[in-house]
């Protein structure tokens, strides 16, 4: 018992330093990109064009107060500062602490059905990547291909090598008609209406989902996704919360969908 209460404590805080990471990723990753794409005005280049995942220092986006070792902590450090910067005194995002939990909870989920070793890694690095996912197409409505496109190409290799209890050929197959699948809406909708319904990297999340859930998944991937999507929508049309052009991301819901394909498996209706 102790073990085990030992092994799933070391996985939590293995997911609360990689979720402190990952707060730097889903900051950081959009507007390094959006620097990229924009040309220099006035001979000027955006600061973020000089920025990556490890340069700056972490620091307050408000006042660029640097952050002491104590308040980099995960969770306890958001705690201790009493959710405010230290030194500007803004409110820190509760997203911050939330996202640290939630990649510790998958990780101890994650170890405690795997245990430790290469299928844990590998099913540890797949949440932590749909984590990142969902939070940066939630405020930004992008889908890095720097995060899809390399997590596809993980679970064609993890399938290859036995690592994601999918075998190649359903993960090939996952991957190609989950793709083929939203594209297809997405130019059906868009002949239809004259409108662009998603976006392109949608596609290359559910992509990603079926190179490592497989084939068989994929209706039930479709179908979580877009009754969870059309409840979120209601809910945050009666909130007053939705977009002026009444669209939202639906790449959270996709991730959604995939944790709980991940830890479920395919919905017994809808499996392929």
């Amino acid at each position: 018992m102790n073990e085990i209460f030992f092994s799933l404590s070391l996985a939590g805080l293995l997911g609360l330093i990689v979720g402190s990471f990952l707060n730097v990723v889903i900051y950081r990753l959009p507007r390094m990109m959006e620097a990229q794409w924009q040309p220099e005005s006035d001979g000027k280049v955006d600061e973020w064009a000089s920025y990556n995942l490890a340069f700056p220092a972490s620091h307050c986006p408000h006042c660029a107060h640097p952050l002491g070792w104590r308040e980099n902590i995960p969770v306890l450090g958001f705690l201790w500062l009493k959710g405010r910067c230290a030194h500007c005194q803004t409110p820190i995002s509760w997203r911050y602490p939330a996202v640290e939990l939630i990649t510790a909870l998958l990780f101890v989920g994650v170890f405690a059905q795997h245990g430790w070793g290469y299928t844990a890694a590998a099913w540890a690095g797949f949440s932590a990547a749909l984590v990142a996912l969902a939070a940066i197409d939630a405020d930004t409505t992008l889908l890095p291909d720097a995060i899809t496109q390399p997590l596809t190409w993980a679970g064609l290799v993890g399938a290859s090598l036995g690592l994601t209890g999918t075998t190649l050929n359903h993960a090939l197959w996952g991957a190609s008609v989950g793709y083929l699948f939203l594209w297809s809406v997405y130019w059906l909708f868009k002949i239809v209406t004259g409108k662009e319904g998603m976006g392109q990297g949608d596609f290359k999340l559910l992509a990603a989902l079926g190179a490592w859930l497989g084939l068989p998944a994929l209706l039930s991937l479709v179908m979580i996704a877009s009754l969870t999507g059309v409840a979120g929508g209601v809910v945050l049309r009666l909130r007053a919360q939705l977009s002026e052009n009444g669209q939202l991301p639906f790449g959270p819901f996709l991730v959604l969908a995939g944790f709980w394909v991940m830890a479920f498996g395919p919905l017994p209706w809808f499996h392929i």
